[in-house]
């Protein structure tokens, strides 16, 4: 099994026990659907509603039908097994890897989040953030554990 952070549950919502989840989780589009699998506290849940509010992941979950049975996991990390998703990778797999144009760039020391697109923060010499996006981005070698990136100049030199 291998856990990946997706979330906090937050708040309760109402009565019967629909719980808000803090997110930016990349996949939430392919994580939150009905009869998805979560983990609250390390339990796993399916997921029996889903909804957005207020810029919310609002669910409930299968086998919960009240407040009660939910509201003591509050502040908890929610978490999906990628080994049921299999994703090839989440953003925060990448924090370790090494980056390359031409030549050794720095290592992902970690990820940064805007509202258009992750920033990859790499450190060598100094720290500068990486756009992960098509345009910076050639190649993800999971296996190697390497990133190979476009050179763009001003990126992380002082030219």
């Amino acid at each position: 099994m291998k856990l990946v952070y997706i979330g906090k549950y937050t708040n309760t919502h109402g009565l019967k026990g629909e719980i808000k989840i803090l997110s930016d989780f990349e996949y939430k589009d392919k994580v939150f659907n009905i009869g998805n699998e979560i983990y609250i506290d390390k339990t796993k849940y399916l997921i029996a509603t889903y909804r957005t509010h207020k810029g919310y992941d609002m669910i409930t979950l299968e086998g919960v039908s009240s407040i009660n049975d939910i509201e003591d996991l509050k502040g908890s990390n929610v978490y999906i097994d990628n080994d049921y998703y299999k994703f090839e990778y989440v953003y925060s797999d990448l924090i370790g890897f090494s980056v390359y144009d031409d030549e050794y760039r720095g290592e992902v020391v970690n990820l940064e989040k805007n509202k258009l697109y992750p920033l990859l923060k790499v450190k060598y010499n100094k720290e500068y953030l990486i756009p992960f996006i098509d345009n910076f981005i050639k190649k993800v070698d999971i296996d190697n554990k390497k990133i190979y990136i476009n050179y763009m100049k001003g990126l992380y030199d002082e030219d």
